[in-house]
């Protein structure tokens, strides 16, 4: 089928990576340890120290990236590189490199979003306050947030300040948000979770009243379906729904939270420190894209959840295979058609621009000294840039861009370095450094014909193309 619709010439193609997975330097020019400093190295797993050395080798990254054609990077910033113990004494050193980091993006034309916190705690503020758990880590978060637009908002002009906010809602949220003790309740789930939207209202409200900056509020978004027809399965997925997505997105487009949620609340009893007066005024903020990650979709059978579990867990006990879709050897499943529907039905019911800002596969390679034929990555890369192009052209939904996850090899969240997600390998393992050079895969050329054709040509690579060097 020949494609007569266009993206627009200034659609975003990029890259998203966090700080704690790409810089290393942990503890170089003033750099106060985060949480992840201190996590040891398993059998599978690296430590954090040195990510892919990042601090030394940006602009290495930064002409991969340029070459290939990207226009966008979305990078994190560590907050215990510029605000060491998390208490506003700032560390020009650190403040410096990003600046750096910036101007380097600049001069290639490739515009810079900056993300201000990727689940990588200050240590001080994880140890005296237990993280988000408390009220003095969301004064400590906005000080740090304003002082970071202040510097850099004249040169960087998308914001987004939590990673994947949604799973503050989850169980997970006990491991990204600085908590190191307790009993992991249900009131402390949304106590944590009320504070980050807290922290992220604060920073925003600041941006949209003085700035000409645009910030949106980020989700992990999967689509969730009903393992079957039973109607218990369809309301199970629709709550999930709620509870982890559209409860947020109320938050970030209505400056309010789900009636549904908060009359869950209500009715258990569940104390989430909120404040009437003043969080119902802070939390009324604005969003000026919906930004997401999408990795895959999910399927709940409500029999397995056990009764009177809060809806926020129903995935922790009754996801399901789904048969009808491809898995990855992570056991993540591919699910395209996932990712439009996403587009579209967020879309259609909050009428901003989204933005899928992480998207990708995750495999196990290994380089012997021949390129890397990633098939079946190019192949994942297709579907979802298909599905997504669907969604504008046969669906209407505005769409900002597209960037890939980790494009240039990192630690996996979890900290495996073999589970690569990029388009360039590093050569490094779990627990060997090596050269750390950069090699691009058979992936990497099939992105970069990707985006020279702004997305039209989305075709197997024509191997009779040179291959240009990218230095």
């Amino acid at each position: 089928m020949i494609m007569t619709n266009k993206l627009p010439k200034d659609f975003f193609w990029g890259n998203s990576t966090s700080s704690m997975q790409t810089e290393g330097a942990w503890n170089l020019d003033g750099k106060g340890k985060s949480v992840y400093d201190v996590r040891p190295a398993t059998n599978s797993t690296s430590d954090w120290k040195d990510g892919i050395d990042e601090y030394h080798r940006f602009e290495e990254d930064f002409d991969l990236m340029a070459s290939q054609g990207m226009n966008f990077y979305r990078f994190q910033i560590s907050w215990s590189r510029v605000d060491p113990e998390g208490n506003g004494n700032f560390n020009e050193k650190g403040i410096e490199f990003y600046s750096k980091m910036i101007d380097a993006l600049l001069k290639r034309n490739i515009t810079p979003m900056i993300c201000l916190y990727h689940f990588d705690m200050p240590l001080a503020l994880a140890q005296k306050y237990n993280g988000f758990l408390s009220r003095p880590v969301v004064q400590a978060f906005v000080r740090y947030g304003i002082e970071m637009v202040k510097r850099f908002g004249n040169r960087v002009k998308y914001w987004i300040t939590f990673n994947e906010q949604n799973l503050y809602h989850t169980s997970e949220a006990f491991d990204i948000s600085g908590y190191l003790k307790g009993d992991k309740t249900i009131d402390e789930l949304y106590q944590i979770s009320h504070h980050v939207m807290l922290a992220h209202a604060g920073v925003a409200n600041f941006i949209h009243e003085h700035t000409d900056c645009q910030i949106g509020g980020m989700l992990a978004y999967s689509e969730v379906y009903p393992a079957t027809s039973n109607p218990q399965d369809v309301l199970y997925a629709r709550k999930i729904d709620e509870f982890l997505n559209r409860d947020l997105l109320d938050a970030f487009i209505y400056g309010r939270y789900s009636h549904e949620v908060m009359t869950y609340v209500k009715n258990h009893k569940i104390e989430m420190d909120y404040q009437l007066n003043d969080d119902e005024a802070l939390i009324q903020v604005s969003s000026d894209f919906i930004a997401f990650s999408y990795y895959r979709s999910e399927t709940i059978d409500s029999t397995k959840v056990p009764r009177n579990t809060v809806p926020n867990l129903y995935l922790d006990y009754g996801s399901k295979e789904n048969p009808y879709l491809e898995t990855s050897e992570y056991g993540w499943q591919i699910d395209p058609a996932g990712f439009r529907d996403i587009l579209a039905k967020v879309y259609n019911e909050y009428s901003v621009p989204m933005f899928p800002i992480e998207n990708g596969l995750g495999m196990s390679e290994d380089y012997k000294g021949q390129e890397i034929q990633d098939d079946r990555r190019i192949n994942y890369m297709r579907d979802h840039i298909q599905a997504m192009k669907d969604a504008i052209f046969e669906d209407g939904v505005e769409v900002l861009g597209y960037l890939g996850w980790g494009l240039i090899d990192i630690p996996s969240s979890s900290g495996n370095v073999d589970k690569r997600y990029g388009t360039v390998y590093v050569n490094r393992t779990n627990h060997d450094l090596k050269d750390m050079e950069r090699i691009p895969k058979k992936s990497y050329w099939w992105l970069k014909q990707v985006i020279e054709s702004n997305g039209e040509n989305l075709d197997d690579l024509d191997l009779e193309t040179e291959k240009t060097q990218y230095a």
